[in-house]
């Protein structure tokens, strides 16, 4: 797979549309004029148009023009016809995004550590033994020392850790491996569960307020996000040892291990890295957003976790700043950093939740006492998106969408949809459909997760509003994953005509070992990437525009990994456009 425009020059969501939303397409062209277009349905005429010229698009550093169709009724096999090339086929279907729902939610049931993966999760390719338990090298993750003194060095002496270790040992056997490695960061964990939560409370108030919603997808979504909070409970530095009550930032391997690794076959002793603030406020939030959805599921877990938030949130007001360093800085050690040097985005969305779940005025009169809250905050929703780091758009989703007494909800709630109609008015200017326009014109690591979590504003806005111009933008903007793009690619397995095979993964590496699995159906590629940081990608696509800085390749970790927390608003994105619902209160 190469960074080249793909034939044919028609590009458009390969998935296909859902009905009654306005239809378009982006042609590849250096023709001047406007050029006709024609809808076809198995080689039927169906409707003609001409495109609107658009000329050159940094972005994408091609000449396009804009083929706008509008709403289609319900059928197979469309393709557009324009300047001599046909389309690859689509669909119409109300029930378009409901699989593509169900896969995104699988992946994270295949990315569960310390457990079988039987024939029954995607099939017999996916089929794998428990990695990290007991039987495995050091003991896995069920009996993990604290990283020893002296093992975050920087080749110019620092101590990253400041001399930290400490006695205790953890089973923290569990959760779900991060990516392509075999890592585990709670601050990932955080929001990729907290989204998972999120869809399910939106699902369950769209069924109370009429709407059909898959009782199958609710199953699944309560039990992987009970999954993973179970492990970041193990997270927690027990009492008795320095910082006790705070929660370990991470859990990883001493050093990399090569691709492809199998997780049962991972030769590597696991530390635990010195807790963090950000990691214990993660706990605070998520744990008090799955109190208030698996409460009607599970009482008793549920009250565990509320629990677990109230003390979090303490252990969090005796270390406010205790931050994770960059660990990238020393050389081969085994895992990601996940640093952040910002935590008041933390703690409005630990407060947030823990206000939504209590109504309790501590957690009220901190959040909005908060930088982030309404009153004079910096702006929480921006052209380049939020992610793990950048918290308070999704605390401020929540503060829009959950039912509560705050006194500005109202203000919170426009917000949201102002928010969103500035992604919209993006995303009209934009000739690929995409809402996602940073500011200085580069993509960023993961882009397709931050487009994404762009359209998780303008579904939050459309359950605030009841207005289908959000579920419209939000329907458009996913097009851009699934095949609307520069380089004509859906980025989600098994979806489209065209699309990627060759994510970064230890075990889903057909690529090298042809007994390996690719990876499977409904995991999304962090995509274009303007700062190609590994050697792959920068010899394949270095310098390119943004939207072709990429390659499908495995070793391109740096525009090709697989994530959690880019799948999880994959998962949310495609459920609320599968079970659509009316205004939310």
């Amino acid at each position: 797979m190469t960074s080249k425009p793909s034939d044919p020059r028609v590009h458009l969501d390969q998935v296909g549309q859902l009905p009654g939303v306005p239809f378009s397409a982006t042609l590849v062209t250096q023709a001047v004029e406007p050029v006709a277009w024609r809808l076809e349905q198995a080689g039927r005429p169906v409707a003609a148009g001409v495109s609107t010229p658009g000329g050159w698009d940094d972005s994408a550093g091609l000449d396009v023009h804009t083929l706008d169709v509008g709403p289609l009724a319900p059928g197979e096999g469309y393709t557009l016809v324009a300047d001599g090339v046909t389309s690859h086929p689509f669909r119409v279907a109300a029930d378009l995004h409901a699989p593509l729902a169900a896969d995104a939610l699988r992946f994270f049931h295949l990315q569960r550590s310390g457990t079988e993966i039987g024939p029954d999760v995607a099939g017999p390719a996916y089929v794998r033994p428990a990695g990290h338990t007991a039987g495995c090298a050091h003991g896995g993750d069920t009996r993990v020392a604290c990283l020893p003194a002296g093992r975050a060095v920087t080749a110019d002496g620092v101590d990253l850790y400041q001399g930290w270790t400490d006695e205790h040992v953890l089973d923290v056997s569990g959760g779900w491996y991060d990516a392509g490695d075999q890592g585990k960061y709670v601050v990932n964990a955080g929001i990729a569960v907290a989204q998972l939560l999120g869809t399910h409370e939106r699902l369950v108030a769209r069924s109370a307020a009429g709407a059909t919603v898959d009782s199958e997808l609710l199953r699944a979504l309560r039990e992987e996000a009970r999954w993973e909070l179970e492990w970041m409970l193990r997270m927690r530095v027990p009492a008795g040892s320095r910082y006790a009550g705070l929660v370990h930032h991470k859990v990883h391997d001493e050093s990399w291990t090569p691709l492809p690794t199998l997780p049962h076959l991972d030769p590597q002793r696991r530390y635990l890295h010195r807790p963090s603030t950000a990691a214990t406020l993660n706990l605070a939030a998520a744990a008090a957003q799955g109190a208030r959805v698996l409460a009607g599921n599970d009482e008793a877990f549920a009250s565990v976790l509320l629990t677990a938030a109230r003390q979090a949130y303490a252990a969090a007001l005796t270390q406010p700043v205790l931050l994770a360093p960059d660990t990238n800085v020393v050389a081969d050690f085994g895992g990601g950093p996940y640093d952040d040097m910002h935590l008041d985005d933390e703690w409005y969305w630990a407060a947030a939740e823990l206000y939504l779940s209590t109504g309790e005025a501590p957690y009220l009169a901190d959040l909005r006492a908060n930088a982030c809250h309404v009153e004079g905050a910096e702006p929480v929703f921006v052209p380049e998106g939020h992610d793990w780091k950048d918290l308070a758009a999704l605390a401020r989703l929540d503060l829009a969408t959950v039912p509560s007494a705050l006194p500005e909800r109202e203000q919170v709630r426009a917000g949201v949809v102002e928010a969103a109609q500035e992604l919209l008015d993006t995303q009209a200017a934009q000739p690929f459909g995409t809402p996602y326009a940073p500011r200085d014109g580069r993509y960023d690591w993961g882009s397709n997760g931050l487009v994404l979590n762009l359209l998780t504003v303008l579904l939050a806005a459309a359950d605030v509003s009841g207005e289908d111009r959000f579920v419209h933008g939000a329907a458009t903007g996913l097009g851009y994953l699934l095949g609307r793009n520069a380089l004509g690619l859906s980025y989600v397995t098994g979806y489209g005509t065209r699309w990627v095979h060759h994510q970064h993964s230890r075990w889903y590496a057909g690529q090298l070992d042809p007994t390996l699995p690719d990876p499977p159906p409904g995991t999304l590629s962090g995509g274009p990437n303007s700062s190609t940081q590994d050697e792959v990608a920068a010899a394949a696509v270095g310098g390119l525009p943004a939207q072709r800085c990429f390659v499908d390749d495995i070793g391109a970790w740096s525009v090709n990994e697989l994530t959690i927390n880019w799948n999880a608003p994959l998962v949310q994105v495609a459920a609320l456009l599968a079970y659509p619902g009316g205004r939310l209160d």
